[in-house]
């Protein structure tokens, strides 16, 4: 995918006709005046508000990793790209032209730096419905320059403290913990199967804090893996080891590897060759000792849980349906399903502007986060009115509290000092609602009889807020 800056496009506001010189003022007066205006109004000419040829676009950045070993997100980049064609063909925001640069962050920091790097070069307003772990390398360019970074996809712990970021989601601190109440009525123990590193560092107290939040026991047993292999056959089997010690129908494991999701399922399934995974109902063979195979007798069932951009519904769908190992699957996410009529708007821009880009999953979790990232861009430069668009003054009525609707498929979010929804150990938070699905049928869709609300709703509000491990962030 390029790279580079897209090409400018028509221009949204043209240059004003010239002031006709003082000689020949009088020739362009009544019936000739009157047909040039008509022309003028015609061709479209001036229809648009604001100044003229010298009005700078609003110049973002969308950035995620592209075509590494690890972990994905082109869709978000592609959703962005999908949003400009769109907004620019209606006439703008407040009628400037949206100009939105994309970058391949790589995985890597050097990479990602470049990126933050480029932002600045540019001149970027803000960089917004990116995706990075790679905090240190993105943050300090992007911050000296005063740069706001609007609704980041929520990976990493830095998003929820740092001044200079806006989250448009609870991130998966927030996805984490609300998996732990999702799963606490069904499990003894819960085995997380997360990524090596830091990132996931945190991520065994939240579970544990939804566990028993919601009335488990609370049980976790954390087990990093590292997230660019294709077998994960031994940790596959140690799974069914560390969970052994569990009444067979309360043995759960919930995995959140990103794209090396499907990898691990896959492993975990040949490991327990005689049943599968799922629900409890339809089980998930697997031997006591764990790599060995199946005993006689020794099929306990194990409940796989996940969050919402480990597991989707094309990867459901390319694995089997209703038959596969997601069968039953319980899966945590921060946004409505995607069959709700919410998303509709972005789907008609997905279909109109994106041209047939595969990259493009409107059940994708970075592609949700980009879109409502963008709208909540929209709100904020269409509350300047016809006033300069900067960094700065993108910053300034973020952090004033302005007031951002993203159409029911958040609450109204606003990053004002006196927020009131601040969480504890995640200050930058202001969206802590989440979804509970479910994989029914072969389908992604609410869970039923979970939550509040309409039964699919929740809050992980309390759960961050108890994390054992000072204040809901790292020691």
């Amino acid at each position: 995918m390029t790279t580079g800056p897209l090409p400018l496009r028509t221009r949204l506001r043209p240059r004003p006709a010239p002031a006709p010189r003082r000689g020949v003022r009088a020739v362009f007066r009544g019936p000739l005046a009157g047909a040039l205006c008509g022309l003028l109004l015609a061709s479209g000419c001036g229809v648009l508000p604001g100044g003229g040829d010298d009005e700078p676009p609003v110049t973002v950045m969308t950035w995620a990793p592209l075509r590494t070993t690890g972990t994905n997100a082109p869709g978000m980049t592609a959703m962005a790209r999908a949003y400009e064609r769109w907004v620019n063909a209606g006439g703008g925001i407040g009628g400037r032209e949206l100009r939105v640069l994309v970058c391949d962050e790589g995985n890597e920091s050097v990479a990602a730096a470049e990126c933050a790097r480029r932002a600045v070069r540019e001149k970027a307003v803000a960089v917004v419905g990116s995706y990075s772990e790679q905090d240190a390398a993105i943050f300090s360019p992007i911050s000296l320059a005063g740069i706001p970074y609007l609704g980041g996809y929520g990976i990493t712990h830095e998003e929820f403290v740092n001044p200079d970021s806006y989250p448009v989601n609870g991130g998966l601190p927030a996805l984490i913990a609300a998996q732990g109440a999702q799963l606490a009525p069904d499990c003894d123990r819960v085995a997380l199967v997360r990524p090596e590193g830091v990132t996931g560092d945190t991520w065994p107290d939240l579970l544990r804090a939804g566990l028993r939040g919601a009335g488990g026991k609370g049980e976790v047993v954390d087990l990093p893996v590292p997230v660019a292999s294709s077998d994960y056959t031994p940790q596959a089997g140690q799974v069914l080891d560390r969970l052994a010690p569990a009444p067979a129908p309360r043995r759960c494991v919930s995995v959140a590897l990103g794209d090396s999701t499907a990898a691990f399922v896959d492993s975990f399934r040949r490991v327990a060759p005689s049943g599968g995974t799922g629900t409890g109902d339809t089980g998930a063979g697997g031997s006591e000792a764990g790599t060995g195979g199946t005993e006689a007798g020794a099929t306990p069932a194990v409940r796989v849980g996940s969050v919402l951009g480990s597991v989707s519904q094309r990867l459901v769908d390319r694995s089997g349906g209703a038959s596969g190992p997601y069968e039953g699957a319980a899966v945590t996410g921060w946004y409505p399903p995607a069959s709700d009529p919410r998303w509709a708007t972005m789907k008609k821009v997905i279909t109109r502007h994106a041209f047939g880009d595969n990259a493009i999953d409107p059940a994708d979790a970075g592609v949700q986060t980009t879109w409502i990232a963008y709208t909540a861009l929209r709100r904020i430069v269409e509350s300047l009115g016809e006033g300069p668009v900067t960094a700065r003054t993108v910053r300034d009525a973020l952090d004033k509290g302005t007031k951002v609707s993203t159409g029911g498929l958040t609450p109204t979010l606003s990053w004002g000092d006196d927020y009131a929804r601040s969480v504890i150990g995640y200050p930058r938070t202001a969206n802590t609602r989440v979804t509970h699905l479910e994989v029914r049928d072969g389908q992604l869709v609410a869970a039923q009889g979970t939550g509040d609300g309409p039964g699919a709703t929740g809050d992980a509000r309390e759960a961050l807020e108890s994390e054992p491990t000072g204040s809901g962030g790292r020691e």
